[in-house]
């Protein structure tokens, strides 16, 4: 599924047209996204939580050469999904 395709559903299910779902479904996106890029955490009761996790500087391995390199620290997004979903994705048949 696209996104196109979420904005055609909730389109068809609340008689809004395409334009105005689909403007408001880039600002929810955007919202998420500038929240995280500023460090924030978006908790969706009943859904899950969108945060930042901050990764360690470490040593990997080149797997051509098997020289060590290092890997500077780093933010990266994570989802964590809320139980209420887990649990809806587990007893769905």
């Amino acid at each position: 599924m696209t996104k196109a395709d979420i904005v055609e559903d909730i389109a068809q299910k609340t008689g809004l047209t395409k334009k105005e779902v689909g403007e408001t479904v880039d600002l929810f996106l955007e919202q998420v996204s500038d929240l995280l890029s500023q460090g924030r955490h978006l908790e969706i009761r009943g859904f899950g939580t969108f945060k930042v996790k901050e990764r360690k500087e470490r040593m990997a391995r080149n797997p051509r050469t098997g020289d060590a390199v290092p890997v500077p620290s780093r933010r990266v997004p994570i989802f964590k999904v809320s139980k209420m979903l887990k649990d809806k994705v587990a007893h769905h048949s």
